[in-house]
């Protein structure tokens, strides 16, 4: 954000007119810079957030892949070209040689020439496009690709910030190709604002929605204008040189990769496919959240990315748009349905964060308990047609008070293919998958608790002898008969540590057990359960191993 300080003498300068005319500066250059800076800026934004909106776009997403952190990182000062061009203009308004030919004082009176238009057009398509097509293919070639190119080819998923994200070369290298036209046109005195406004946005408008991975134009228009195809680019169209690099240099006409030779002829076969949703997949793993509040609502990736990739933090940027998150948070509780927020990949399988369309503080309002319930069990039943593997509850998603931890679902559908788990279960998972493989005897404390209990169950089913420490025998009884008859002999009660001096803890730790958990990273241990198992566990157990183990 510091860099936007060097707008100050943009910013002074309008302060001025604004105080000497007594009214804001209508005809301005320097009001107008400025206003166009916000324009271009919105008109990423919305294709960012577009882009983003997975219960939108997620069938016709280019590549199906998440933004990483490192991706975010390197573009987290993408407007920087933004900023440079801005700089350039106000050089020129400011400029005494501009000043003394009136080169720009007559747009000012008009806001419209179509003659204007008609020659940005033509110098766009004689001398921009091809400019860019030949600069880029030079790009990349040795040595310019790898000291000023191939950052900007950082990631293969591209996103309409990745537009902007590039070396200073590469931003004066837009500059000239932008303004080529608009030069022109003032050049012949047939320049507008009109003219401005409209080429710059046109052109952010359809680099954003190349960068935006999101399949926007239907195949039916190539098929009904054949030539409509080398005049237009595609998102798929982009990414393809983004993850080739060797074809589809254009800026916006594929005409000139046609007549280069570099037209990837994958193209519009991929394009169609992407399109109609053949990309798309069903997801191995879901987590089921809620919204926490209203500021965490304006978090979501959609948003801003600079508030989404800092969730933990309150920004004052967005206390002004709090009413409207609250407006939003009215409606979904009127009409929205569970849907998809995130995604991304973890070891080959595809992991999802679907959100429950509801805030933390109506989980404790009774009235709200029903349509809570009701928004899970769809989400469960969606997600078992879907072919998912594993439903995680979320945080009170799993309320006892709620659903008793997710039973309430799995008793009435116990159908059900997909495993329907919570954090507790993914816990006791991990640490199962942490016991070694020729252990005989476990003796755990705590166990009785929701986790020892799991734990106990799962082991004896195993043949591996559970001692369980507990002065209840009526809750060890309890648990004992839980087993099957055949492995019932596999749990034994003992009421002191003493069986335990030749054991050794389980080097793990329960907290940190809870946090590996939620990342999903020892999945697998859960996957060879009954589908319908839902396990209980808290933090109060613990695992010792016989130092003898054979």
């Amino acid at each position: 954000m510091a860099h936007y300080v060097l707008y100050g003498a943009v910013v002074w300068k309008v302060a001025e007119e604004w105080r000497q005319q007594g009214a804001a500066p209508v005809g301005s250059w320097w009001l107008h810079l400025l206003l166009l800076f916000a324009a271009r800026g919105l008109t990423y934004q919305f294709w960012f957030s577009y882009g983003n909106m997975l219960f939108f776009t997620r069938r016709r997403r280019v590549v199906p892949d998440s933004v990483d952190f490192r991706q975010v990182d390197a573009e987290w000062d993408w407007d920087n070209f933004l900023l440079l061009q801005t700089l350039i203009g106000a050089t020129l308004v400011g400029s005494p040689a501009v000043a003394r030919q009136q080169l720009l004082l007559p747009s000012l009176k008009q806001a419209w020439d179509p003659r204007g238009w008609a020659i940005a057009l033509l110098l766009h398509v004689l001398v921009a496009e091809p400019l860019f097509y030949w600069a880029h293919r030079a790009l990349h070639r040795a040595p310019l690709f790898s000291r000023y190119h191939a950052a900007h080819h950082h990631a293969s998923v591209t996103t309409p910030l990745t537009a902007g994200f590039g070396t200073p070369l590469e931003s004066l290298l837009l500059t000239v190709v932008i303004g080529v036209p608009l030069a022109g046109a003032f050049l012949m005195g047939v320049g507008s604002v009109g003219l401005v406004y409209g080429h710059v946005l046109l052109f952010d408008f359809l680099r954003s929605m190349g960068y935006s991975n999101v399949e926007v134009i239907s195949p039916r228009v190539f098929q009904a204008v054949p030539l409509l195809r080398y005049l237009i680019y595609t998102p798929t169209y982009l990414s393809l040189h983004h993850r080739e690099k060797d074809s589809n240099f254009c800026l916006f006409m594929p005409i000139f990769d046609l007549l280069g030779g570099t037209l990837n002829h994958k193209s519009w076969e991929l394009q169609k496919e992407v399109y109609l949703g053949k990309n798309d997949q069903a997801p191995d793993f879901v987590f089921l959240a809620h919204v926490v509040d209203i500021m965490a609502s304006m978090h979501v990736p959609f948003v801003l990315r600079s508030c989404s990739s800092t969730p933990f933090a309150n920004h004052f940027v967005l206390l002004p748009f709090w009413p409207v998150a609250f407006g939003f948070m009215l409606l979904m509780w009127c009409c929205s349905k569970t849907f998809l927020v995130s995604s991304y990949r973890l070891r080959g399988n595809l992991h999802q964060m679907w959100t429950v369309p509801r805030y933390g503080f109506q989980y404790f309002i009774p009235a709200a308990k029903k349509g809570i319930n009701e928004q899970i069990e769809l989400a469960i039943l969606r997600a078992d047609r879907m072919g998912v593997k594993v439903l995680s509850l979320a945080a009170l998603n799993k309320n006892e008070a709620l659903n008793g931890g997710g039973t309430l679902f799995v008793n009435k559908h116990p159908e059900l293919r997909v495993r329907v788990v919570h954090g507790n279960t993914l816990t006791a998972a991990v640490i199962l998958n942490e016991i070694p493989s020729n252990v005989k005897d476990v003796f755990l404390t705590g166990a009785t608790s929701k986790l020892g209990r799991a734990i106990a169950l799962y082991l004896c089913r195993k043949k591996i002898r559970v001692l369980m420490l507990t002065l209840s025998s009526e809750r060890f009884l309890k648990i004992q008969r839980e087993a099957p008859a055949e492995f019932q002999q596999y749990l034994v009660q003992v009421t002191k540590y003493q069986p335990a001096q030749n054991c050794k803890q389980l080097p793990l730790q329960i907290d940190d057990v809870q946090h590996a958990a939620y990342g999903v990273l020892q999945l697998q241990a859960l996957w060879s359960m009954h589908p319908c198992d839902v396990i209980y566990c808290d933090a109060n157990a613990h695992i010792c191993l016989p130092l003898t183990e054979s």
